[in-house]
C-alpha cells in the first residue's frame, strides 16, 4: 500500500514543528524551545519548601496559573544570523517562571518535546519505527458448554508509521477483537492463530514502543488535568531526564492535544461534572503518547462525540502520526466524512471477514466497481456499513435457506471481489516487502522503581485526600460510632457487670470499626481500574503500585482510628495511662490496615463493587464468629471453626491484645453468689471466663498483626501474579486447537 498523502487539515510544515519526513530544526532553535539554552531558565527546576509543596499537592494548587496564563506561546523560528549567546539571552527573558507543580517551579512555555524532525521512510527502521503485518489470523470463542464460534476469518493486513489506519465495520463484526489481538490482549475466552509479526519479525512490544487507549475512559477523577499528566510523565520518563525537563515535555504533549485549556480544571467522575467527554478522551490519549510510542492502538476514539468533537479528535491524532512517524491502529464506529477523509488505510469488516483492505480514498471506488456505489451527497463510510449490516435484517426475518438476504449477498459478492482484486494482490505484496526489509525497535527507559513509588505515593495521597468517600466520610462515621459506645458504655466502674461491659465494648471497637473498612471500597475499586490500565501499558508494576498504596493510606488510617479511638477510650472509662492508650491505638490501626489488604485482595479477585462489599463483610463476618467472643475457644467445633479459622481470624490477635491490655493489673468487684472472695483480678478473668491465651504477651499478639499486614499484602501481590499465569493456562485449557498460535505482538 503506497503512502497517502496528508490529508488537507494537516498543518502546514514549519521550522518549529515540522511534519514526518521534515527537516530538523536547529539546535539553537530547539533549544530555545525546551527553554535550555543560555542566560537562565533551565528545565531542572526549582524546589520549594516542604510546607509549599503539600499545600500545592493538598489543596489542588499544584501550579498556580490560570488557563489563559498557560497559553503556549509558539518557539521562534530558527535565526542562522543570531548568535547562540544572544539567542540564549532571548529565552532567557523569555522562560519566566510562572507556576509550580508539587514542590517543583513549572515553566509557563512548553518545550518541543518530540516535535523535532524525523528521517525519511527509508531511515524508519533504524530511527525505531514500526510496521505491523498480520497474515491470516483467526480468532475463535468458547462458552462454558463448550459451544466455539469463530469470529475472525484469516484476516490479513498491514500498518505503516506516519499513518493511521481505521477499521471500520458493523457492531459485533470483530473490530476490537482484531485491535485486542494485535496488541496482545485478548480475554481468557479467546484463542488466536495466525502470523502477527513486527518489523518483519516474531517480538514482543516493550516499554514505550506501544501504547493501548481503551474505550472506556478509566481516569482519577480528583485530579486535575495537568496533575494527571504530570503525574505520568514522571512516572514513564527515564530518571536521566531532568524533573522539569519531564514537565516540558508534558506541556507540549498538552499543546499537541488541545488540552491548554483545561489544565487547572479537575477530571471529575461520579460526584462531580469535570471536563467534556471530548477532553476526557483526549487526556486518555495524552497520557500514552508521553513517551512518543512508535505503534498506538486506539478503541473507538471518537465513542460518544459529536461530529465536531470527533473531527479534532481524530485530526489531533493524524497530525500526531504525521509529525512524529507513528503507526496509529483505530477502531472507528461511525465517523462522519470529514473524520472518514483523514484515514490513510481502511480495515473493512463484516461477520469477521475482510471486506477491503487497503488506501481509504480508494474503498468508495472499489464498492462502485463491484456493484454497490456511493449516492452522491451520501457519506461514504455511512454507505459501507449500511451495505454490509445484516442484523437488522436477521431480526426481521429476511433471511432464509433458499433466500439469503441482501446484505448476505453483498458481503458474499464483496469478500469474494477482494480476494480476487488488484487491491489484495498490492495488500500482500505490501506485506512482502515490510516483511522482508526487517528492523528492531528501540527500548525505551523508564524511572527507576524509587521514583514511580514515590510519585505514585504523592498521587495516591492527594486521591485520597480530596476523595470524599474514601476515608473523609468513613472517619464521620468512626466518630458518631464511637461516640455512641462511649456515652452507651459511659463510665465502667470497676463493679463485676463492668467485665461484660469491658469486652463487650473491646470487641465492638475492634470489629464495628474494622467492619465498616469496606466503606471505602468504591473508591479502592476506581483505583484499581487505573493501575490495571497503567499496569497492562508497562507504565509500573504490582510492587510499585502495592508499596505507593501502602505508603500513603497509612496517615489516614492512622488518623482515622487516633481520634474515634481516643473519643471511645476516655468516654467509657477505660484504664487509664499513656502506654495502655498507645497500645489500645496501635491495635487498632493495625486492624484497619489489615482490612485495607483483605479488601485489596477481594478487589483483586471480585472487581465489581457491589460483589466486592458483600464478599468482603461476608469474610470479615465469619472472623469475628470465631474470634472467641460470642462462643468461648473451648466450645468452637474443632473441624474448620478452631482449627484454622479461629487462628487465623485477625479479631482473635486485636481482641486478645485489647482484653490483656485493659485487664492485666486490674482488680474488680466480684459477683456476690460466687465462693470466692470479694474481689476478682483482671487476669483470672480473662483467662477463666474468657480463657485467653496467657502464654505470651500482649504485644506479641500485636507482632501477630503487624506480620498479617505484610502476609495480607503479599498475598494481593500473588494473586496478581498468579492470574497472569493462570490465565494462559485456562486459555490453553479450554481451547484444545491443534494449531499452535503464533500471535506474539
Amino acid at each position: 500500500m503506497a503512502t497517502s498523502p496528508l490529508p488537507r487539515w494537516a498543518p502546514t510544515p514549519s521550522p518549529s514543528r515540522p511534519l514526518w519526513g521534515g527537516p530538523s530544526p536547529s539546535p539553537a532553535a530547539a533549544a530555545a524551545a525546551t527553554g535550555t539554552g543560555g542566560g537562565g531558565g533551565g528545565g531542572g527546576g526549582r524546589m520549594l519548601s516542604p510546607f509549599r509543596a503539600v499545600r500545592a499537592a493538598l489543596c489542588g494548587r499544584g501550579a498556580a496559573l490560570t488557563a489563559t496564563d498557560r497559553q503556549a506561546q509558539p518557539p521562534p523560528p530558527p535565526a542562522a544570523a543570531q548568535p547562540a549567546a544572544e539567542e540564549g539571552a532571548a529565552v532567557g527573558r523569555g522562560g519566566v517562571r510562572s507556576g509550580y507543580f508539587d514542590g517543583i517551579d513549572v515553566d509557563d512555555q512548553p518545550a518541543a518535546y518530540g516535535g523535532g524532525g524525523r528521517p525519511a521512510e527509508a531511515d524508519v527502521r533504524r530511527d525505531g519505527g514500526v510496521f505491523i503485518t498480520w497474515e491470516d489470523v483467526w480468532v475463535t470463542a468458547v462458552d462454558g458448554r463448550g459451544r466455539a464460534a469463530t469470529i475472525l476469518h484469516g484476516v490479513s493486513g498491514s500498518a505503516r508509521p506516519g499513518e493511521v489506519l481505521a477499521i471500520m465495520g458493523p457492531s459485533g463484526c470483530g473490530k476490537t477483537t482484531l485491535l485486542d489481538t494485535l496488541a496482545g490482549r485478548l480475554d481468557t475466552d479467546l484463542r488466536s492463530r495466525g502470523e502477527i509479526l513486527i518489523n518483519g519479525r516474531k517480538q514482543k512490544l516493550a516499554f514505550g514502543t506501544s501504547a493501548y487507549v481503551t474505550q472506556e475512559n478509566v481516569l482519577m477523577a480528583t485530579l486535575t488535568v495537568r496533575e494527571a499528566i504530570y503525574y505520568s510523565a514522571q512516572i514513564q520518563l527515564p530518571d536521566t531526564m531532568p524533573v522539569g525537563e519531564k514537565l516540558a515535555c508534558a506541556d507540549d504533549t498538552i499543546q499537541e492535544m488541545g488540552l491548554t485549556g483545561a489544565l487547572d480544571t479537575r477530571i471529575g467522575g461520579r460526584e462531580t461534572k469535570g471536563i467534556s467527554g471530548g477532553q476526557r478522551k483526549r487526556l486518555s490519549i495524552c497520557l500514552e503518547i508521553l513517551t512518543r510510542p512508535r505503534l498506538l492502538f486506539l478503541d473507538e476514539p471518537t465513542s460518544g462525540l459529536d461530529s465536531a468533537a470527533s473531527f479534532h479528535v481524530t485530526n489531533r491524532i493524524a497530525e500526531l502520526a504525521a509529525r512524529e512517524g507513528m503507526t496509529i491502529v483505530a477502531v472507528v464506529h461511525q465517523p462522519c466524512s470529514e473524520v472518514f477523509e483523514l484515514f490513510h488505510g481502511l480495515c473493512l469488516l463484516a461477520s469477521g471477514q475482510t471486506i477491503y483492505f487497503g488506501p481509504a480514498a480508494n474503498a468508495a471506488e472499489f464498492f462502485t466497481s463491484n456493484g454497490y456505489p456511493c449516492p452522491p451527497m451520501r457519506n461514504p463510510s455511512d454507505h459501507f456499513l449500511r451495505t454490509i449490516n445484516r442484523d437488522f435484517e436477521l431480526e426481521n426475518g429476511e433471511t432464509s435457506i433458499h433466500k439469503p438476504s441482501a446484505a448476505d449477498e453483498a458481503i458474499e459478492n464483496l469478500v469474494n471481489a477482494y480476494k480476487s482484486s488488484n487491491t489484495s494482490e498490492n495488500a500482500k505484496k505490501e506485506m512482502h516487502d515490510i516483511n522482508e526489509m526487517g528492523g528492531v525497535m528501540i527500548r525505551r527507559n523508564q524511572a527507576s522503581f524509587l521514583t514511580k513509588v514515590l510519585v505514585l505515593t504523592r498521587r495516591s495521597f492527594v486521591n485520597m485526600y480530596r476523595d470524599v468517600g474514601y476515608y473523609w466520610l468513613r472517619l464521620g462515621i468512626y466518630i458518631s460510632i464511637c461516640l455512641c459506645l462511649g456515652t452507651i458504655y459511659y463510665n465502667f466502674g470497676y463493679g463485676y457487670d463492668s467485665i461484660r461491659s469491658r469486652s463487650s465494648m473491646l470487641m465492638f471497637t475492634g470489629g464495628l470499626l474494622t467492619l465498616m473498612a469496606i466503606g471505602g471500597f468504591p473508591s479502592f475499586v476506581e483505583e484499581m481500574k487505573i493501575f490495571r490500565r497503567e499496569r497492562l501499558n508497562g507504565h509500573y508494576g504490582v510492587s510499585a503500585f502495592v508499596i505507593s498504596n501502602w505508603l500513603s493510606s497509612t496517615p489516614y488510617l492512622v488518623f482515622i482510628a487516633v481520634l474515634p479511638g481516643a473519643i471511645a477510650y476516655y468516654l467509657s472509662g477505660l484504664t487509664r495511662g499513656v502506654d495502655h492508650f498507645v497500645y489500645f491505638t496501635l491495635v487498632l490501626c493495625s486492624s484497619t490496615m489489615l482490612v485495607e489488604g483483605l479488601m485489596m485482595i477481594v478487589a483483586a479477585i471480585v472487581p465489581d463493587f457491589l460483589m466486592g462489599i458483600i464478599t468482603g463483610a461476608g469474610i470479615q463476618g465469619i472472623m469475628m464468629l470465631n474470634c472467641g467472643f460470642f462462643q468461648i475457644p473451648s466450645k468452637l467445633p474443632k473441624i474448620i471453626w478452631k482449627y484454622p479459622m479461629f487462628y487465623i481470624s485477625f479479631h482473635k490477635y486485636a481482641l486478645q491484645g485489647f482484653y490483656k491490655n485493659e485487664f492485666l493489673g486490674l482488680v474488680l468487684q466480684n459477683n456476690p453468689g460466687s465462693l470466692g472472695g470479694t474481689t476478682i483480678t483482671g487476669e483470672q478473668v480473662i483467662s477463666e471466663l474468657f480463657e485467653t491465651e496467657m502464654g505470651h504477651s500482649k504485644w506479641v499478639d500485636f507482632a501477630v498483626l503487624c506480620g498479617m499486614i505484610v502476609v495480607y499484602r503479599l498475598l494481593f501481590l500473588v494473586i496478581i501474579k498468579v492470574v497472569d499465569v493462570i490465565k494462559p493456562i485456562s486459555k490453553g485449557v479450554k481451547f484444545r486447537c491443534p494449531v499452535h498460535c503464533t500471535c506474539v505482538a
